[in-house]
Order: C-alpha cells, then sequence, then structure tokens
C-alpha cells in the first residue's frame, strides 16, 4: 500500500491494471485482483472516465458539477473537499481537507482510522465557523453525497457542485494540495503513532497557509489572500 501510494501520487491515471504491472516490475508477486482490493481500500482510483459516473451511492441523491468554464474570481466563491490516504510505519489513517480555491487557504482538516462520516462533517462544520462559500464541490464518495454532509451545506443554501468519478482533475486544487502534503511531509516521516500523525501534518498545514510562497498566487502565502479579501 505504500508504494501504490506514492506511484499513484506521482501517476494518478494508473488503474489496478497498470499498477499491478509497476508492482511486478518493481519484484512485488501480486496479482490484479489484490491491488484493485488494496486501491479500493485506500479510496483511490485511476483518473479517466468510467461507465456509469452518475451512480451515487445507495440512496444518495448526485448534484451536478457547476465549475466548467468558471472563472474563479474571490475568497469564498469556492470550496473544495476531498480524502486521502495517509501512510504509517505501521497502518493507515485517513486524512479529509477543505480548501479555499481562490487563496488555496486550508480551512480545516481532519484525521480518521476509518472512512466513516463524522470526521468529515466535523471538518466541515468547522470550516464553516471561517465563512461561508458560494460553492462547494467534492467527488461522489458516500461521505460528501450523504444527507448529513450535504444537507449542512444546503441549510446555509451554499450550492452542492460535485465532480465526475474518476475525475480528479475537477477538483484539482486539492489533488495538488496532497501531492505537495506528501511530497513534502508524509514521505519523509514514519510516523509511528497517530499523535505524531496529527503534529506533523498540524504543522505542515500551518506552515502551507502561512508560509509556503506559491507562484500561482504571485509569490504570496494562501494566509495573506484569504485575510485580505475574506
Amino acid at each position: 500500500m505504500r508504494r501504490i501510494d506514492e506511484q499513484y501520487t506521482r501517476a494518478p491515471f494508473y488503474g489496478s491494471r497498470r499498477m499491478t504491472a509497476w508492482l511486478r516490475a518493481q519484484g512485488y508477486k501480486v496479482n490484479r485482483k489484490r491491488v484493485t482490493r488494496l486501491m479500493q481500500l485506500m479510496g483511490i482510483e485511476a483518473v479517466y472516465p468510467k461507465p456509469n459516473l452518475s451512480r451515487p451511492a445507495e440512496g444518495h441523491k448526485i448534484y451536478p458539477y457547476l465549475l466548467r468554464d468558471v472563472e474563479i474570481e474571490r475568497v469564498n466563491q469556492v470550496w473544495s473537499t476531498d480524502i486521502t490516504y495517509i501512510r504509517m510505519a505501521h497502518g493507515f489513517l485517513y486524512l479529509v481537507a477543505i480548501m479555499d480555491w481562490f487563496s488555496r487557504f486550508v480551512l480545516s482538516w481532519e484525521l480518521s482510522l476509518s472512512m466513516e462520516l463524522d470526521f468529515c462533517v466535523g471538518a466541515l462544520k468547522r470550516a464553516l465557523r471561517r465563512g461561508r462559500p458560494e460553492i462547494f464541490n467534492s467527488d461522489q464518495g458516500p461521505q460528501f453525497t450523504s444527507d448529513q454532509f450535504t444537507g449542512e451545506l444546503k441549510g446555509r443554501d451554499i450550492a452542492v457542485s460535485m465532480d465526475g468519478r474518476g475525475r480528479c482533475l475537477d477538483n484539482i486544487f486539492i489533488e495538488r494540495l496532497w501531492r505537495s502534503l506528501k511530497y513534502e511531509e508524509v514521505y519523509l516521516k514514519d510516523y509511528q503513532l497517530v499523535a505524531e500523525a496529527r503534529e506533523g501534518i498540524g504543522r505542515y498545514f500551518r506552515f502551507y497557509n502561512d508560509e509556503r510562497l506559491h507562484a500561482s498566487l504571485e509569490y504570496r502565502t494562501p494566509a495573506s489572500i484569504y485575510r485580505e479579501r475574506g
């Protein structure tokens, strides 16, 4: 799973077939069935359109993608969220984060031992203490299509947007955040305990928001843009 995570971060277009071939080339004796199961456990899939793209989790409503050709011009115009796999020395965690698209500011985040709903709703509630977006974008995962999660948004008159399954480019800014986090923090560490992971990731997000200069922001920090224009 550690090697899958590293290769997927480098090449998110790798599906289970190509990932299996890559692992075998690295000397791992694995079959595609096992690789598929591990990728599902990690919550990842290749970045390309697939059949039945609009199939929701059972009983969950899927909302249309609202951001195609939309120009992002201001803070709190669009927020987005995603979940990623965080490796540890022994085992793994899931991380959810919520980001403002215009400033790239990480509004909130949370770690969990499982993909349960509560940690995503908790991160959303904390982000909403900072402000209210016009549009909130996510993928079609069951956490984000749940009535509890979308209800928090609709109750505040926030438009709900969802990208197509397997299309992380619809949520490109937070995908870039994951790559930065993993290459600049996670892959350099072997967290032994959940508390170590929480401390390291929290420290990285403070650096990302308050110190890391972004070329796309004219070498300013996300915090300076969000606080100036929020």
